[in-house]
C-alpha cells in the first residue's frame, strides 16, 4: 500500500529528537528572585507541615508530619530549590529534581502524597491569584496541523530504541488493563487493546480507522481479527517501526500506516479507534477531533476511545496553565475530563457515550513497571546518547504520572461512542 505524500511546502521532521546538551541551557542557574523565593519557602513549609512525608534539609532539620516509614524528600540545595519554586512552582519543582537540588529514595510514593493534596497545597485565598502567576502555554505549541507535528516530534521521535528499553514486547505506550490478580504487562496491554476493539465492535471485514498508530500493536491486533486498518500517525519514527512490526506480524496486506493528521483523514469506516491520543489534541481542537470522527464513521459504526481523564473542576482551573510536563514531555497537551468529553460530543456531534470503564489504578501499575524497567535499563539508554539530566527528567516524569493515578487525581477511561 502507498502513502499519500506530504503537501507542497511541508516537511516531515528529520530523524530522532534526542536532547542535546544545549537543551539544558539555563537549567543549572536558578533565577534570582529573593522575595518570591521567600514566599515559595513559606508556602512550601505550610503545605508540607501536615503531609505524611519527611522533608530533610542539610544539617538534619526536618519538616512534615510523616513517621519513620513515610517517604523522605532530601533537599540538598535549599537556596536553589526555593528560587526555582519562587520563579515558577509548577515547573521549578521538577527542574529542581532534574538538576539534583532535591532527591528521594521513594520518589513515586513521595509524589503520590503531594498529588493526593494537589488542590489544597495552595491556600484558597491565594488560588484566586492563579491567573496572575501561572504561565500560559506558548502560542508556538498550539495544536495546529503544523504545531501538532512539532509537538509530537519532540516526544515520540526521541528514539524508538529508547522506548524499546522500558515498554513490553507489544511496544504499547498507554495504560494496560490487567486481568484480576494479574500484573503481567504484555497480557494487560493485549487485554486493553481487545477492550478498545470490542467497544468499537471491530470484527472480521471491518474497515477500521486508527487515530494515533503508536508502534502498531492495535493495528496488528485488529488485523488479526480479520479487519482492514488505516492507521494515522504524525510521528516519522513511529511510522517507520510500526510498518516494520506490521510486516513482521504478517498483516501488511491488511494494514496501511499513513503519515497524516486526523483533520486530513478521508473515507468512511465501520469503526474508529484511538488510544490516548486525545491528550495531544488540545482543548481548542476537541470539537474538530470529535467532529472528524463523526464525519468518518459510517451509520451504525462505533468509536472506541481510551483517554486519560481528570476531575472536571481541576481541568477547568488548570487548562491554560503551562507546566513542567508541557515544557519537558508533552508540549501542547491537555487531559480532558469525562464531563468535557460528554459536553463536546453533545455540542458538536450526533454521537454519545454508550458504555465506559475506568481503570486508573492499572495505569499506576503500568507506570511503576515502566519506571523500574527504565531504571534497570539505564546503561542501554545512556549508550543511545541520553545524559544524566535526561535520566532524572524521565524518572520524575514516570513517577509523577504514577503518583497522579495512584492518588486518584488522574484516571483512565475506555469509551464506546456512537450515534
Amino acid at each position: 500500500m502507498t502513502e499519500t505524500p506530504l503537501r507542497r511546502g511541508e516537511t516531515a521532521p528529520a530523524g530522532p529528537a534526542r536532547p542535546r546538551p544545549d537543551d539544558w541551557d539555563g537549567l543549572f542557574t536558578p533565577p534570582v528572585s529573593p522575595f518570591r523565593a521567600r514566599v515559595a519557602r513559606s508556602l512550601f513549609h505550610n503545605a508540607v507541615r501536615t503531609l505524611p512525608v519527611r522533608v530533610v534539609f542539610p544539617g538534619g532539620r526536618r519538616i512534615g508530619a510523616g513517621g519513620p516509614d513515610s517517604p523522605v524528600m532530601r533537599v540538598l540545595r535549599p537556596t536553589a530549590f526555593f528560587h526555582r519554586l519562587g520563579a515558577d512552582a509548577k515547573i521549578g519543582f521538577g527542574e529542581a529534581y532534574m538538576v539534583g537540588d532535591w532527591t528521594s529514595n521513594s520518589l513515586a510514593e513521595l509524589l503520590t502524597e503531594f498529588s493526593a493534596r494537589m488542590s489544597t497545597l495552595i491556600p484558597p485565598k491565594l488560588q484566586a491569584f492563579r491567573r496572575w502567576v501561572d504561565r500560559s502555554q506558548p502560542s508556538e505549541e498550539e495544536n495546529t496541523v503544523e504545531g501538532s507535528r512539532d509537538n509530537i516530534h519532540r516526544h515520540y521521535d526521541l528514539s524508538n530504541e529508547l522506548f524499546e528499553t522500558f515498554l513490553d514486547p507489544t511496544m504499547t505506550y498507554s495504560s494496560a488493563w490487567f486481568a484480576p490478580g494479574s500484573t503481567d504487562l504484555r497480557q494487560g496491554q493485549l487485554r486493553k487493546i481487545d477492550g478498545v476493539l470490542d467497544h468499537a465492535r471491530v470484527g472480521p471485514e471491518s474497515h477500521v480507522l486508527e487515530i494515533g498508530t503508536g508502534w502498531g500493536a492495535l493495528a496488528i491486533r485488529a488485523a488479526q481479527r480479520g479487519a482492514r486498518v488505516t492507521s494515522l500517525t504524525i510521528s516519522t519514527e513511529q511510522k517507520r517501526l510500526a510498518e516494520q512490526r506490521v510486516q513482521e506480524a504478517g498483516v501488511a496486506d491488511r494494514v496501511q500506516v499513513l503519515l497524516r493528521d486526523y483533520r486530513e483523514a478521508q473515507g468512511s469506516y465501520d469503526a474508529v479507534v484511538s488510544v490516548e491520543m486525545i491528550e495531544a489534541v488540545g482543548e481548542r481542537y476537541w470539537p474538530t477531533y470529535f467532529a472528524s470522527v463523526d464525519r468518518l464513521l459510517k451509520p451504525g459504526g462505533r468509536f472506541g476511545l481510551q483517554s486519560i481523564t481528570m476531575p472536571d473542576d481541576r481541568m477547568l482551573a488548570t487548562k491554560d496553565s503551562y507546566t513542567w510536563i508541557h515544557k519537558y514531555v508533552f508540549p501542547g497537551g491537555i487531559i480532558p475530563s469525562a464531563e468535557s468529553i460528554d459536553r463536546t460530543l453533545a455540542r458538536h456531534t450526533g454521537m454519545r457515550v454508550h458504555a465506559h470503564r475506568d481503570f486508573g489504578h492499572d495505569y499506576a501499575e503500568t507506570l511503576r513497571q515502566w519506571r523500574l524497567r527504565f531504571t534497570d535499563q539505564w546503561a542501554r539508554v545512556a549508550a543511545l546518547g541520553f545524559d544524566e539530566t535526561f535520566r532524572r527528567m524521565w524518572e520524575f516524569y514516570l513517577a509523577y504520572c504514577e503518583a497522579g493515578f495512584r492518588s486518584g487525581y488522574l484516571d483512565v477511561r475506555q469509551l464506546s461512542i456512537g450515534r
